[in-house]
């Protein structure tokens, strides 16, 4: 009974009090977290891209 009890609540708690975005919220917002990732993505490959001339420089001396 406690488990069928914990389903209806769910239920209701989704259907009731749960405010979910717009198609326009979550599109902005999926653009913006794309938008993040490349930029943190291309950070992340000129760091290593420098690390690895750096390290390439010192193995060859």
């Amino acid at each position: 009974m406690k488990l069928l009890n914990d389903i209806k609540e769910s239920y209701n708690e989704l259907v009731y009090k749960v405010s979910w975005p717009t198609q326009k919220q979550l599109i902005s917002s999926a653009v913006l977290v794309l938008i993040a990732s490349i930029i943190i993505s291309l950070f992340i490959w000129l760091v290593d891209t420098g690390f690895n001339s750096l390290m390439n420089w010192v193995y060859s001396l």
